[in-house]
């Protein structure tokens, strides 16, 4: 027997599936033999049915979500079933409660199942109509009026209270994401918030135990976390992201959707002072027309505008939460948005905060399998999210005592002799448009630095 089977039953395989607003991406992967986390297959496709983290298109979504699992288990040589799914979207709130269990058993110690009893109280609190408990994550326990303890088990005790922080989503939000799962043939194994997800991948646990704010710039949304002495305190979702820049560049500088998410990519800035007056990009005209000259200071202009927004949203969540000046790790920025030049600038002139970009490389095992390049394109902060999902997919299976995949969860299979059609329809058909795009449309001699 190989060693490749040996640890395959040793550590069970997981799926990420990250349904974002700008792109939905399948991760494969399980934990390695040294503790980090190993991919065995990454599949992404353009997601036309989520807008601001929330689906709007039932058939868009399943067809972005079945193409890029298929992707993803052709590379990794393993049938999809079940997934872990992120959740993201304005609706999700997050609220303090208090709970507590009187144990009648005096002489054993205080266990796992007296804890779990206690979480799946809370799950029973009553909420406004409309809305669904997502996620109880205790906080701090009070051991018979000792307060502060932050593991019980093993104690001896009789009331056990604890500290939750309970975060709750719109119904029909999460119904419309499971059903888009369970249309593309998949079973959704958990529902995460993203921005718990994106902790896993990019935080470290000293930077949790100073006090860290991690901000999640995505497509659609960002997403904040704040940490303090290991625990999550605070959490919000704020309807703005990346796309909203674009659409400010598409109307501030009268240009075509396409051309605006390319200026903002290749000369976009989050701080206008730092460009120069003549710099100038020259981007083709319309059917004929001449091309127009775009000055990249004024670019910048806009850029600044929009990501100054977004962080004062950002800074009224830090401050609001109360922990602002308990925040000794700063801001740890990720997600797409966070390779915007100049931003982690920005950020500390609005918050006065330090701040660095998340990558999640730390985690990560290199995969000579996977195809040249991916493991490189996979420490971008772009897949923050996805690899978190799969890192958190993977606790779940190690909390529960699973060390092999359920039969549903992802079946090893023979290496199939025949090409996937699927796996060259949808992203084919994405990715031959875009490389068409950037040959005919854009040119490198069309832009004049």
């Amino acid at each position: 027997m190989d060693k490749s089977s040996t640890q395959e039953k040793s550590s069970p395989i997981v799926v990420g599936l990250d349904i974002g607003t700008t792109k939905i991406c399948a991760i494969v992967g399980r934990r390695s033999k040294n503790g980090k986390i190993e991919v065995l297959g990454i599949g992404k496709a353009e997601s036309a049915g989520v807008t601001r983290g929330m689906v709007s298109n039932i058939d868009k979504t399943v067809q972005g979500i079945t193409a890029a699992v298929d992707i993803a288990g052709t590379q990794s040589n393993v049938e999809i079933r079940i997934v872990n799914v992120g959740i993201a979207g304005q609706h999700i709130k997050s609220l303090q409660h208090r709970g507590l269990i009187t144990r009648k058993d005096l002489s054993s110690e205080i266990s796992r199942k007296d804890i779990d009893k206690l979480v799946e109280d809370m799950y029973n609190l009553v909420m406004p109509p409309g809305e669904e408990i997502i996620h109880v994550l205790p906080q701090e326990f009070t051991v018979d009026n000792e307060p502060g303890v932050k593991d019980p088990i093993g104690m001896a005790g009789v009331r056990l209270e604890a500290n939750f922080h309970i975060i709750s989503g719109q119904v029909t939000a999460i119904k419309n994401i499971v059903k888009c799962v369970n249309k593309a043939q998949l079973e959704s194994q958990e529902l995460i918030l993203e921005p718990l997800a994106s902790s896993e991948s990019v935080l470290s646990d000293e930077e949790k135990e100073a006090g860290v704010v991690l901000v999640d710039i995505g497509g659609g949304t960002t997403d904040v976390a704040i940490f303090h002495e290991g625990i999550i305190r605070h959490t919000a979702v704020i309807p703005f992201g990346g796309n909203s820049v674009t659409e400010d560049i598409r109307e501030g500088c009268s240009v075509m959707r396409n051309i605006a998410e390319q200026l903002k990519v290749r000369f976009g800035s989050a701080l206008a002072e730092e460009n120069k007056e003549n710099e100038i990009v020259c981007v083709p005209g319309l059917r004929g027309r001449e091309p127009k000259e775009i000055s990249v200071k004024n670019l910048a202009f806009v850029i600044q505008a929009r990501m100054e927004e977004i962080v004062e949203h950002v800074y009224y969540e830090i401050k609001s939460s109360g922990y602002e000046k308990k925040l000794i790790a700063g801001i740890v920025v990720t997600g797409g948005g966070a390779q915007l030049k100049h931003l982690t600038q920005l950020i500390e002139y609005v918050t006065g905060l330090d701040c660095r970009v998340g990558y999640p490389n730390e985690h990560l095992a290199k995969n000579e399998v996977l195809p040249k390049g991916t493991y490189e394109e996979l420490q971008s902060p772009t897949f923050a999210t996805g690899i978190g999902l799969l890192i958190k997919g993977i606790q779940k299976m190690e909390y529960n005592g699973l060390t092999q995949a359920p039969a549903a969860t992802a079946v090893k299979t023979e290496k199939t002799k025949y090409t996937d059609d699927r796996k060259f329809g949808l992203l084919g058909k994405i990715l031959e448009s875009g490389k068409k795009f950037i040959k005919d449309d854009i040119k490198d001699e069309d832009f004049l630095k």
